[in-house]
């Protein structure tokens, strides 16, 4: 359980990091939503294909999916 505790909390940096970098003007908490979601997906799903790495590797794949999640979810709400 700390494990996905910790997921949540990287996920939430990485969202808000995310939209940084992408200049996406939303609030925090949707920003840190969509980065929790995005780490539950890239963190989980790609750490199951790429075994190797430790937190960093899950943070960099927190980043990338967060950063696609919002592409599609501005693509989508226009």
């Amino acid at each position: 359980m700390p494990a996905l505790l910790l997921l949540v909390v990287i996920g939430a940096a990485a969202g808000v990091l995310a939209t940084r970098l992408m200049r996406v003007n939303t609030d925090l908490p949707t920003a840190m939503v969509l980065g929790v979601i995005g780490a539950l997906v890239g963190g989980l799903g790609l750490r199951a294909l790429v075994t190797v790495g430790g937190w960093a590797v899950t943070f960099v794949l927190a980043l990338i999916a967060s950063m696609l999640l919002i592409w599609i979810w501005q693509h989508l709400k226009r």
